[in-house]
């Protein structure tokens, strides 16, 4: 296996374009409709790996759904995009729920139902790492995924032990602080979030000192997106500042998660993958090159209505294509300490 993907599993519904969000009793038309589509981090993920070309069974999605037509919905999806599905069933819990509402020229709003999420098992996990011992291990949608957010340092540790290339995206954690990710960071090689996130988390309103506080905890490389002002990337030796590509936005949902894809698929396209991705020696062209794959991947993710349905090979060459040699001439890195 090539990337298994661990966390949370959503069904979204998604009603984008609207004109505004309902004042009480009030009926507001969807022109856009409101469409099913699969959600959360680790069926993204998975989906926009194969989307942006790797092949069936170079990839696996780990997480929990529910006996239900949703469950049977997402588990569907998956199975038709290539996906590897290693999926724990869990009886008398509904699969999550994400209803999403986008009002044009806002970012969304999320009603989540956190349903069987909440019980994926870390054995479950465990078990399918030691079977398929991937060359990445990315762990998205952390925050709600129950005991095994409590036990996720063991799970990193024993990835790393493995011989995985780890990867930590979260989201907002229910009934917890912020800082129940901290521990984890010291088995973290990259971690991304958002810099509303990164704030949350490390105490820092500036991305580029929380993408130091980030470092200290030990992650090996901090990404901090931050929507259309691009995003900051940080290791022990440098900081990155590359802008963002320019789209017409229809729906913001997923874009973070297709960026961690192509950054995934970057990293994998790297010169010698096969014996490891040399991530503490990425050369600052290399890092480059796997943050324009990330950026252009979320770019092409919200020019159209759903999670994966904008992301595909030929959009997000597209995007390169056209605007690359303009972002290249943007960018700012400067050599740095990891002392923040």
């Amino acid at each position: 296996m090539l990337v298994t993907c661990a966390g949370i599993i959503v069904a979204d519904l998604i009603a984008a374009g609207l004109p505004k969000v309902s004042e009480p009793g009030e009926l507001t038309f969807t022109e856009l409709g409101i469409i099913l589509h699969i959600g959360g981090h680790a069926a993204n993920v998975s989906v926009d790996l194969l989307k942006l070309g790797l092949k069936r069974g170079e990839v696996s999605s780990i997480g929990a759904i529910g006996e239900d037509i949703f469950g049977d919905f997402i588990e569907n999806f998956l199975k038709e995009h290539g996906v590897v599905c290693r999926l724990q069933k869990i009886k008398d819990v509904g699969t999550s729920k994400d209803l999403i509402l986008v009002v044009k020229g806002e970012d969304r709003r999320f009603h989540v139902d956190v349903g069987a999420n909440w019980y994926l098992s870390v054995e479950h996990v465990k078990g399918v790492l030691d079977e398929e011992r991937p060359l990445i291990f990315y762990v998205g949608g952390s925050g709600f995924l129950g005991e095994f957010d409590e036990r996720l340092p063991e799970v990193l540790k024993e990835a790393k032990g493995l011989g995985c290339l780890t990867f930590l995206d979260p989201v907002t954690p229910y009934k917890r602080g912020w800082d129940i990710f901290i521990p984890a960071l010291r088995w973290t090689d990259i971690f991304h979030c958002n810099n509303t996130e990164a704030e949350m988390i490390t105490g820092e309103s500036e991305p580029v000192e929380a993408a130091g506080r980030l470092l200290r905890e030990g992650a090996k490389l901090a990404l901090i997106t931050m929507g259309d002002k691009g995003l900051i990337a940080r290791t022990e030796d440098a900081i990155l500042e590359m802008p963002a590509f320019k789209v017409k936005a229809v729906d913001p949902t997923g874009a973070g998660d297709a960026f961690c894809a192509g950054v995934i698929y970057g990293l994998i396209g790297l010169r010698g993958v096969r014996g490891g991705i040399p991530l503490l020696g990425i050369s600052g062209d290399n890092l480059v090159q796997v943050l324009l794959q990330g950026e252009a991947a979320g770019a092409a993710c919200v020019s159209m209505v759903g999670t994966t349905a904008g992301v595909t090979r030929e959009r997000v060459d597209g995007i390169l294509r056209e605007q690359s040699p303009d972002v290249l001439g943007r960018i700012r890195m400067e050599v740095s300490g990891s002392d923040g």
